[in-house]
Parts: structure tokens; C-alpha cells; sequence
């Protein structure tokens, strides 16, 4: 185990806002973890899980320990009569892994492709896109306890996902309940891929891609190459404007109110869901409200949608997270104010 001091965080947060944390591990194994609780100083310490940094905001220096987890590793675990099992250590680059699952003959990702961050931090956030959640392919994880240093694995039923949500974002407020954020570091993930895959297509997007190329049953390959395009002509890479991707969740809302809403506004973007309830797209409410191109100080509505808020200030002269927290909330009251509708941010704040 190495323990560094007082180091950057900027390069290790896709916003690019400037902070630094006192202390920081590089989380490599097991052993790592365990050696940060068998440290008599170490151990006394709050510690903060740090993956890719692409979901979170940082509104200052992180004075807990840094535990930055960077498990490697990829294989192919077993075949079953229907699912291929495969597993990704919790450091490996989510869309890295999603392209490596298909070089390996093996869709079921695909819809999934250049969501930013690592494998660890996708069942946290329970990441989605196009019709495909990381529940639907989702096996079984292992983590450590962070209490304990004992490891242990979690199905599905026990990760307790529903939208962009899980154990790992809850705290246990009482004994009995199973909150898990702060007390476990997630090492690998694994993943079940259909055999019989079919291509999950339900979406204007690349419904608009198959009218374009003329496909009307494209190869997974084909979703992953459409989907990074459509992609990287909505959201700015975090390489060149620092973001941290979709920045509010799509809120949900009764029949009734979303009728209400297109009986104001008919062009409201809009899907039905399987449980009866209508999901709105948030960067159309935010859009609507006015805020796209949009800043306050350094912290920007991305032009092209507004669903990203960015650092404009770049590198040299970045937006902090004070004035990213100040552009979000004038937005939530923006939205609420004309629609009577609370807009949830994703990223985590810090």
C-alpha cells in the first residue's frame, strides 16, 4: 500500500474543478483495503470511494482518505443455457469493458456504450441508456467491507436497484436496514449476456439511425457504433470541456400530470413506462425554461444540451463547485416554478 499526500484531484474529476485531497490510496486488490484498516492512523480516518470521478461534484479539499479503485481485470467467468458470464475488476473503464464484451462475441452491453466512469461505479449509479439499465444484465458483484475488511457478494435482489439508484447510495440509519453507502468498496462486477440477443431499438435516436443507414436489424456492433455517434454529437468529452455527464435524472410523473403538462406544453418529451407512469426528459424541461447556453461564473449549460452542465473556465481557470451547485439549483427552481416538478441531480456532491 502507498499512501500519497495533499494531491490533485483535479485531473481525477471529469468536471476538472480544482481540489485536493490530504490523503489518497491507490485501491489495486483486497490487500490494499486491508492494509488501509490495519493502519493505526489510516484506520481512524473517514474515507471517501473515488472510481472515475465522473459523477461527482466536488465543492471543496476532501479531507477524508481518498480510496481511488483501480482493480483490474476482464474474463470470460462461464456459459450457462442461457447467459454468458463474464467479469470486469471494479477499475476497468466502463466503455472500454463494453467493447471488449463485444470483440468477445458477446452482446448485451452495447446500449450502454461511452457511459463515462468505471465498471465499480456503474451498479452504484445503476447506470442506463437507450432502453437498457445495468440491472437487466446485471449477475452478482464482490465488495469489501470497509468496517470489517471481510468481502462478500451481492445478487441483484441484494444490490436493491431501481433508477440510477441502489444499496450503495443509502446509509443504514437503523440496524436492520441494509444501506450500504460509505461501508463497502466494490471490487469486480459480474454480468449475465443473453444468448438470444435481440437489439433494443426503442428510442427516436436510432430509430433515426436504421431510416439514415437503411438497417433495420443491425448487429450489436452496429448499436454500440450508433450509439457512440449519437452520443458524441449530443455531450461534450470531459477530455476538452470538463463535465460530468447528464447532470439531473429524468423525473417521472403520473398520467394525469403529464397530461397536464402537454395540455401547456404539446411538445413535451415524453415515455410511457411498464409500470404505468410517464418519464419526462429533463434536458427538454431544462431547455424549455430557457437555460441552455446559459452560466454562472465558470459553470456552464452545455449548448447542445442541456441536460450537461460544464466547466467553461478550463484547466487554467476552473469552475468550482460552489458555482456548478448554484447553476443546478437556479435551474431545480426554474423547472419547478413553471412545471411543479423537482429536478433530482445525479452526481454525487462533495
Amino acid at each position: 500500500m502507498i499512501v500519497e499526500r495533499n494531491v490533485p484531484l483535479q485531473p481525477l474529476n471529469s468536471f476538472g474543478i480544482a481540489a485536493r485531497a490530504a490523503q489518497l490510496v491507490r485501491v489495486r486488490s483486497e490487500a490494499d483495503v486491508r492494509a488501509v484498516l490495519a493502519d493505526a492512523e489510516l484506520a481512524m480516518q473517514p474515507r471517501f470511494v473515488l472510481g472515475g470521478g465522473s459523477n461527482i461534484v466536488l465543492t471543496g479539499d476532501v479531507k477524508a482518505t481518498v480510496l481511488k479503485v483501480e482493480v483490474p481485470g476482464r474474463r470470460v467467468v462461464r456459459s450457462d443455457e442461457r447467459h454468458t458470464i463474464v467479469e470486469a475488476g471494479a477499475g476497468e473503464v466502463w466503455h472500454d469493458f463494453v467493447a471488449w464484451t463485444l470483440s468477445q462475441g458477446l452482446p448485451g452491453l452495447e446500449n450502454l456504450a461511452l457511459i463515462p466512469g468505471t465498471v465499480g461505479a456503474s451498479p452504484v449509479q445503476n447506470i442506463g441508456a437507450y432502453g437498457v439499465e445495468l440491472q437487466d444484465r446485471f449477475h452478482e458483484l464482490d465488495a469489501i467491507d470497509l468496517h470489517t475488511g471481510e468481502q462478500f457478494t451481492l445478487n441483484a435482489a441484494q444490490c436493491g436497484f431501481g433508477y440510477r439508484d441502489s444499496v450503495f447510495k443509502h446509509t443504514a440509519l437503523a440496524e436492520g436496514d441494509f444501506g450500504l453507502a460509505g461501508r463497502a468498496l466494490i471490487l469486480r462486477v459480474r454480468f449475465a449476456l443473453p444468448h438470444a440477443w435481440q437489439p433494443m431499438l426503442g428510442y427516436l435516436d436510432l430509430e433515426r439511425k436504421m431510416a439514415e443507414t437503411g438497417v433495420t436489424a443491425p448487429s450489436a456492433q452496429q448499436v454500440f457504433d450508433w450509439i457512440v455517434d449519437i452520443r458524441r454529437a449530443k455531450l461534450p468529452d470531459p477530455a476538452v470541456i470538463g463535465n460530468a455527464g447528464s447532470f439531473f435524472k429524468n423525473p417521472t410523473v403520473t398520467p394525469e400530470q403529464c397530461q397536464d403538462i402537454i395540455g401547456r406544453d404539446p411538445k413535451v418529451v415524453h415515455y410511457p413506462m411498464p409500470d404505468g407512469s410517464v418519464k419526462l426528459a429533463a434536458g427538454w424541461l431544462i431547455d424549455a425554461c430557457g437555460w441552455k447556453g446559459k452560466a454562472v461564473g465558470n459553470a456552464g449549460v452545455y449548448d447542445k444540451q442541456a441536460l450537461v452542465l460544464v466547466n467553461r473556465g478550463g484547466a487554467d481557470n476552473p469552475a468550482t463547485g460552489g458555482e456548478v451547485m448554484t447553476l443546478a439549483k437556479a435551474i431545480q427552481t426554474s423547472v419547478y416554478e413553471r412545471f411543479g416538478i423537482r429536478l433530482e441531480p445525479e452526481p454525487v456532491v462533495i
